[in-house]
């Protein structure tokens, strides 16, 4: 319950003692993708961004912002989950 409380001040931007977030550099997107099985059309409709956007971050041509990135990176370790 601790856990919950704290997640929701960091998410109305309180500052939390201790907290530490890891937030990767860089998310093997299209990896990631299709790990999930779903299309890119399906993907970025499930995620919330454009279908030009995910092209742009599968092909590198722009890098995905910090959330984006760990929420890439939290379907990267549980694809299944996202379904």
């Amino acid at each position: 319950m601790q856990g919950l409380q704290e997640a929701v001040k960091h998410a109305s931007g309180a500052e939390i003692p201790g907290l530490v977030l890891h937030v990767p550099e860089t998310v093997d997107v299209a990896a990631v993708r299709r790990r999930t099985g779903l299309s890119q059309m399906a993907f970025s409709r499930r995620i919330g961004v454009w279908a030009a956007t995910l092209r742009n971050w599968e092909q590198g041509r722009r890098t995905p912002e910090e959330p984006a990135r760990i929420l890439l990176a939290m379907l990267e370790r549980n694809p299944s989950g996202f379904r």
